[in-house]
């Protein structure tokens, strides 16, 4: 495994809609092994390819984190991701490796259903509430060139 540079706001990669894997082969899994490790060096919940220069479909979410849950990681890794079903409506204070020290209020799903394919061409499904559906959400956003404080709401702060 390797730390991968995250890419920061600004760089044209992080606006770019990614390609879908065509095959599941040893790149993918480096590929794979590197954001998990990158990610965690940067004590992040999840990562997406783009933000470490790579123009495809994959995605890594520590659900625990993302759940709050003390113990062990809960690794998802998502090929090809689809959000296949939202409902309900929740808005929360997101941030983003690429951007450090930014922060804003989103207005996310409260729950969602993604498919996706694993590290060995399985075909999966996973359910999402609260943060790990924002967390679903954030990431899969990446892979359509889609950052979180371009659904920023605006003057939400003075609401509070």
């Amino acid at each position: 495994m390797a730390l991968r540079t995250i890419r920061l706001e600004g760089d044209e990669i992080l606006r770019k809609k990614s390609k879908p894997v065509a095959e599941i082969n040893e790149k993918i899994h480096i590929l794979l092994d590197d954001m998990l490790e990158t990610m965690y060096a940067m004590d992040g919940v999840g990562i997406a390819a783009p933000q470490v220069g790579i123009l495809r479909r994959v995605v890594i979410i520590d659900a625990a984190i993302a759940r709050e849950e003390e113990g062990e990681s809960d690794i998802l890794e998502l090929i090809n991701p689809e959000i296949v079903s939202m409902e309900g409506s929740q808005i929360n204070t997101e941030a983003c490796l690429s951007l450090p020290g930014e922060q804003c209020h989103v207005e996310r799903p409260e729950k969602v259903v993604v498919r996706a394919l694993d590290r060995y061409g399985n075909m999966r499904q996973y359910e999402g509430e609260g943060f790990l559906a924002v967390a679903f959400c954030h990431e899969i956003d990446h892979l359509d060139g889609i950052i979180f404080t371009d659904k920023k709401i605006e003057g939400y702060e003075e609401k509070e």
